[in-house]
């Protein structure tokens, strides 16, 4: 995966508790180099799984968000707070503390599709300015619910009257903070979180995760350190089309191409138009493309 220009591809970042997803890109940058990104943002107190996209790994990113994610959380019930975690003003107070019992029957309630409002201190954009921007300037903002997947929700524990652990899968757009919110209000009380660590997002787990002190060591020898991930890691979800080094030189130069193999054509032929595709030669991803008119359009190249 070295190549002229940096590294491509992607890592997985054990995001330390109290930096931002932006400060873990800039940290990678100065240690690396070359073009970074990351995909799926960490809130500064939460940890765990941040996916790292290097160099032509950046315009793959968005894939990368698509996927669900699976988190550990820890409920503090009984005061919530402006933020929906523990770093914002206590709001309000209950004397209610839920039974285990009574938390594991409000489970299923909660799982499935269901609409979900967003919290204010979040990055959702209202005319233009994120939610979190009009909270602190005492604006509150008025957010919609919206549809959100959480296929799984499951009690881990409950070490004492005043906190529940939580395991939670779920879809793109869903906030642990906003369920911890509503899970609370469900059972009689307020809440927050109180802990929040990512375990992992598509196909990026826990077990591949690095230190930003490991990466640090492993500036020199990355590629070879079996850390650094494919390009292609996100885009088992999308359709696979092989090309011949023919096609795949033309549309790396921007060229609509039609297939030359019957394989090729039959193998479009199955697919809608306007579907998107991981276009590989030789099993190298060569440009993210789409279908049209039984030819291949360029959306995105990769230049390596």
């Amino acid at each position: 995966m070295p190549a002229e220009g940096g590294l491509h591809g992607w890592l997985v970042i054990d995001k330390p508790l109290g930096m931002t997803s932006n400060r873990v890109v800039e940290l990678t940058r100065r240690s690396l180099g070359g073009k970074v990104g990351h995909a799926g943002t960490l809130d500064p107190l939460a940890t765990g799984v941040l996916p790292i996209a290097l160099g032509e790994a950046t315009k793959t990113a968005h894939y990368a968000t698509l996927g669900r994610k699976c988190y550990r959380f820890r409920i503090r019930w009984g005061e919530a707070r402006a933020t929906d975690d523990g770093e914002g003003a206590i709001v309000a107070a209950s004397d209610v503390r839920p039974e285990p019992a009574a938390i594991e029957s409000a489970l299923p309630r909660f799982t499935g599709t269901l609409w979900q409002r967003p919290p204010a201190y979040s990055a959702v954009k209202i005319a233009g300015r994120r939610a979190y921007a009009l909270a602190r300037a005492d604006q509150a903002p008025d957010l919609a619910a919206r549809p959100v997947e959480i296929a799984e929700l499951r009690l881990l524990a409950t070490p004492d009257i005043d906190h529940a652990d939580f395991e939670a899968v779920v879809g793109k757009g869903t906030y642990i903070r906003a369920l911890a919110r509503d899970l609370a209000e469900a059972l009689g009380t307020v809440g927050h979180v109180a802990g929040l660590r990512r375990l992992s997002v598509g196909p990026f787990t826990e077990a591949r995760a690095i230190s930003l002190d490991s990466l640090a060591s492993l500036r020199h020898s990355l590629a070879a350190s079996g850390h650094l991930l494919p390009i292609e890691t996100v885009l088992d979800d999308i359709p696979a089309l092989a090309l011949t080094a023919a096609e795949a030189a033309r549309l790396r130069h921007g060229q609509r191409v039609l297939p030359s193999t019957p394989a090729g054509t039959a193998r479009i032929s199955q697919l809608d138009d306007g579907t998107v595709v991981g276009a590989h030669c030789d099993s190298h991803v060569v440009a993210l493309a789409r279908v049209e008119n039984g030819g291949l359009r360029p959306l995105r190249v990769i230049n390596c």
